[in-house]
Parts: C-alpha cells; structure tokens; sequence
C-alpha cells in the first residue's frame, strides 16, 4: 500500500467512524431545538387557554345570571340585559319596582366568578 492509499484509508476510516458522531450532534440540537419549541407552543396554548378561559367565563356567568333572572316570578328576566366583563355583571333595562331591582342585583351577586354587580342601568318604572 503506497502513502496515498494509506492517506485515502484514514481519511475514509476517520469519515466511517466520525459520521455516527456526526449524526449524534445534530440529532442532539435538533432535540434541543425541538423542545425549545415545544415550550414555545405549549407557553401559547397556555396563554390562549387563559384568554379563552377569561371569555368563556364571562359567557357562562351572562348565561347563568340571565338564567337566574329567567326563573322565579320576583324578576322580569326578559326586561333586564345583562353584560359581563372580568366578572363585572352589568345589569341595564326597566322592572316595574325597586323590589324587581333589588331581586335582579342579589340574583346576580349569588352566581359563581360574579365580582361586581353594576346596576346604575336598571331602572324602576314605579
């Protein structure tokens, strides 16, 4: 075997055995890179659940005020609208009486996630 073999040898012998190694590092930063970015979007999934969280709740507390308004005769639940902002119920609309009033707001205070309850919008006709 003349030198320029030999020297074709190693280099194909260090190429062979350098090739797992190789492989091994890119597989590790593309590890890396792949769990960078699952962080990534798990950290959005997180944030858009939490504002998804934020508007289904106050969906669900309209709902559930405007149910509790609905049911029983001490409340004309379809004179009253009700809105709902970071658990702050704003009740507007006309009852017939301060008692009406007065129904519609403890009704709404009772229902879960409910901070506030905003009533200047609700007027008694009498």
């Amino acid at each position: 075997m003349n030198n320029r073999q030999k020297a074709l040898a190693v280099a194909m012998f260090s190429t062979v055995f350098a090739l797992p190694f190789a492989s091994a590092v890119h597989a590790d930063e593309a590890s890396l890179m792949l769990a960078a970015n699952e962080e990534s979007v798990e950290q959005n999934l997180e944030q858009a659940a939490d504002g998804a969280g934020e508007a289904v709740t106050d969906a669900w507390i309209t709902t559930k005020v405007k149910s509790a308004l609905l049911v029983g005769d001490s409340t004309p639940g379809m004179e009253i609208e009700v809105e709902t902002k970071d658990g702050v119920v704003s009740l507007s609309g006309s009852v017939a009486t301060e008692a009406q009033r007065e129904a519609a707001i403890d009704k709404a205070k009772t229902i879960k996630g409910v901070r506030e309850v905003a009533a200047d919008g609700l007027k008694a006709v009498e």
